[in-house]
């Protein structure tokens, strides 16, 4: 029977979508409640932690009244959370986003119901004993890990369980900090590696809902409201430039911290379960000099936002607040990344009010703290839509963009690799986070197959096939060839392996397997041909071949199924990508003196 062939859309989308869109509401709803859950087990550490008192109140390590002792805390959390890791799983180690990114390229979307009952419990004995974390890290595994257990109660591709493992993490980051626009960003740049309708719907919709439900749970509004800035003048545009480059620096350094620490706890002579315990005393040492940078450090955020900051205790604070970051990171100890981030980019950015032109002493922490996340994580949109829904300041949003961008752009000429995508490729993992047009939907299978079709008469005996096509040894020579009775009509496809894997020497040269008479080419097609039209893309002829386990396709008119025109091979699909190479690497004049071409090196 011929293939059915479908007709070519710009999106590949099933009705599927629907059913999969339900689920992910549903997540969206559970991992809002969940955001809450994990915001109160903080509260509740903390106050365990440095007030002894059992309270859901919020508190912040920095007001504890422990002396001394509190250098101890952070190293007990640390025990704590070394043991959960241990014995209970490994996963819950590190700030979350890797782990998720991990899990979809490489788990199948499949993540342990262990993970996300121990991931927010261990993330909030992290931060409530001080460490220099935010909650989004954590809440992206945790939220992302409900999705892919409920994707996995379901009967879903690895693809669908994807999107709603995704779902999942949105919708944990969207109710956290009110962020919906935000968290459907960075499900883009960093989680879903595609943007497709079958994943960015679900995933909105899980964001969007999510939001919908933090007004019940967590309160309304930007999370940090500020004064709205108004039209911002172009001296300030360009002090933006200056902003995101340092803040592009400051994203090295940290990157470089965070990992230089990993590689230092890797050359300690003891389990990795003890390294939190140490990195714990550091947090407390830490803490001392500077009480402010332990724990998420909300309160800071929003000093920095207002204008209400002392710029002489700035420097101090980023200094130590970097350091037992990067030390408690490379521990592996449980915690996020986005706060720290904000606070200390926000800090840099308040540094530099002191001395740029323009702006005012809350526009420029702000812009930095954007671009500080931007250039970190290298997911600019991410940084200068979260900044936007955070605070609600609409008029800072071109040099929130000048700034981004520039850092970004600054962190992907100077570092291979983000501070999340270090961590995967460390585990050896290559992780390429640029999304194209599939250089196969861009020509047409017309544009790339042979229409001087060799083709086999279903009636020519084995023999003769086998001495004139396949083993003759001649120029033309094929691996596969349509096979076509005597009014041209498509019956199928005969490959030298039919004779490798199913005929015998001796049956070739003498009558059928029950004495039917000579064995002609009809005989040896299993199966009704799969087949390609001229007007397909050969991103489709690419997975037809791959489904069917052929390297070659028939083409058949699109009004007449059965008359062959053309036939396409796997060489034939390189083209596109021939082509695709060329217009990257081909440079051409053809305005000026005189036009001059320069061609792309041999390979």
């Amino acid at each position: 029977m011929q293939q059915v062939v479908k007709e070519s859309g710009d999106f590949t989308t099933e009705f599927r979508l629907i059913g999969i869109s339900a689920l992910a509401v549903v997540i969206g709803a559970v991992c809002a409640v969940v955001a809450l859950v994990l915001l109160r087990m903080i509260d509740l550490f903390t106050n365990l932690f440095y007030y002894q008192q059992l309270s859901l109140e919020p508190h912040i390590p920095a007001l504890n009244t422990m002396g001394w002792w509190a250098v101890l805390v952070p190293a007990v959390g640390g025990l704590i959370i070394g043991l959960m890791a241990r014995y209970g799983s490994e996963r819950i180690r590190g700030h979350g986003i890797p782990e998720a990114m991990e899990a979809i390229l490489i788990g199948r979307s499949r993540m342990s119901p262990k993970v996300a009952v121990l991931k927010p419990i261990s993330s909030a004995v992290s931060i409530g004993s001080g460490g220099p974390f935010g909650a989004e890290g954590p809440i992206i595994m945790t939220g992302g890990s409900l999705g892919s257990i409920i994707g996995q109660v379901f009967h879903l591709t690895t693809a669908e369980r994807k999107t709603l493992l995704v779902a999942g993490a949105a919708g944990g980051m969207s109710a956290t900090f009110n962020t919906p626009m935000a968290a459907v960003l960075l499900a883009v740049e960093l989680l879903l590696f595609e943007w497709k309708p079958r994943s960015l719907i679900p995933v909105a919709l899980a964001s969007a809902f999510a939001a919908l439900l933090r007004p019940y749970l967590l309160g309304s509004g930007a999370m940090f409201p500020v004064v709205a800035h108004g039209i911002l003048p172009t001296t300030d545009l360009l002090c933006a430039v200056v902003v995101g480059l340092i803040a592009g620096l400051l994203a090295l350094g940290l990157t470089l911290a965070v990992y230089g620490a990993e590689d230092a706890f890797h050359r300690l002579p003891i389990h990795w379960m003890w390294w939190p315990v140490i990195g714990g005393l550091a947090v407390g040492l830490g803490g001392v000099f500077q009480p402010r940078a332990l724990g998420v450090g909300y309160d800071i955020i929003e000093d920095l936002l207002t204008g209400r900051y002392d710029v002489g205790a700035l420097g101090p604070l980023i200094f130590v607040k970097a350091a037992i970051w990067a030390i408690a990171l490379g521990s592996g100890t449980s915690g996020g990344v986005l706060a720290p981030l904000l606070i200390m980019g926000g800090a840099l950015g308040a540094i530099e009010s002191s001395f740029l032109p323009g702006g005012d002493r809350a526009l420029w922490p702000l812009v930095s703290m954007a671009a500080a996340l931007g250039g970190t994580m290298r997911s600019p949109f991410t940084s200068v839509i979260f900044a936007l829904e955070l605070t609600h300041d609409v008029n800072a949003l071109p040099a929130l963009l000048i700034a981004s961008a520039l850092a970004h752009g600054f962190t992907v000429l100077v570092m291979k690799r983000s501070i999340l995508t270090e961590k995967v490729a460390r585990r050896g993992y290559h992780i390429s986070r640029e999304y194209a047009t599939d250089p196969l939907e861009r020509l047409t299978i017309g544009d790339v197959m042979a229409t001087d079709v060799a083709s086999v008469p279903a009636s020519m005996p084995i023999r003769d096939v086998m001495t004139q096509h396949f083993f003759g040894g001649g120029a033309h020579n094929h691996p596969g060839y349509p096979v076509v009775d005597r009014n041209d009509k498509l019956l199928g496809v005969i490959t030298r392996s039919n004779f490798l894997e199913h005929w015998s020497s001796a049956l070739l040269d003498g009558d059928g397997p029950i004495g039917e008479g000579p064995i002609i080419a009809y005989d040896l097609i299993h199966r009704g041909p799969v087949v390609a039209t001229p007007g397909e893309s050969c991103r489709i002829a690419a997975e037809r071949m791959a489904e069917a386990g052929v390297k070659r396709l028939p083409v058949v008119a699109a009004d007449d199924p059965d008359r062959l025109v053309g036939i396409v091979s796997l060489s034939d699909l390189l083209k596109a990508r021939r082509r695709m190479l060329d217009e990257e690497s081909t440079r051409e004049r053809f305005l000026g003196p005189g036009r001059i071409t320069v061609d792309p090196p041999a390979a």
